[in-house]
């Protein structure tokens, strides 16, 4: 995933029992299709060149069982790790607040919400029915990608949609060539998270 034409795109597939979704650049081509295997106790998530998963680019893999803090590692198509993403669990419980690691173990990026009051009404209203239709549209939480200087570099936004099932990520300020595929996979496992909790 080098030289991403940005905004990317993420569309989720709403018509299977799979958290499946396809990441698309500022071009409409896909640059990724992300498949979560489904009833496993780890996270276990498959990162193909496309939706025909003619080749397998990326691993993302939870480093111990499911509980309120867990890293999830990222490794390449020779089973190399190369970073890994880091949810942190109370820190996480009203605002969402994830860390990405580099491969020497280093903290490299924060991801936090912009406001976490979108979110938290997000997700009361998605609770009652009917209206839980309409929050796609009406509540659209963003999220920041900073480095450790606290400038944000990429920008990621649930988009107005029945089902909340797209959402947008944008380069807002400069980021190595290095750390694509670590920020990209970073933010495909935070949106599959994310997207679980509501």
């Amino acid at each position: 995933m080098q030289d991403i034409k940005f905004p990317v795109t993420f569309e989720f597939k709403i018509s299977t029992l799979a958290n499946d979704f396809t990441a698309k650049d500022s071009s409409g081509k896909p640059i990724a299709y992300v498949r979560q295997k489904m009833f496993k106790l780890k996270e276990d998530i498959s990162i193909f060149n496309d939706d025909s998963k003619s080749k397998l680019n990326y691993k993302i893999k939870a480093d111990k069982w499911l509980d309120f803090s867990t890293a999830y590692s990222f490794y390449d198509d020779k089973d190399n790790e190369f970073g890994k993403v880091v949810r942190k669990g109370w820190k996480s419980l009203w605002n969402a607040h994830y860390e990405i690691i580099d491969q020497h173990q280093k903290q490299q990026y924060i991801i936090n919400e912009k406001n976490p009051l979108i979110k938290v009404l997000d997700s009361l209203i998605g609770e009652v029915p009917v209206l839980s239709f309409f929050t796609g549209y009406l509540f659209n939480p963003t999220y920041l990608v900073k480095n450790t200087s606290g400038k944000t570099i990429v920008e990621l936004k649930k988009l107005k949609s029945f089902f909340g099932k797209n959402f947008e990520v944008s380069k807002v300020g400069e980021l190595d060539s290095d750390d694509d595929d670590r920020v990209m996979l970073a933010l495909m496992m935070f949106v599959l998270l994310e997207r679980r909790r509501g």
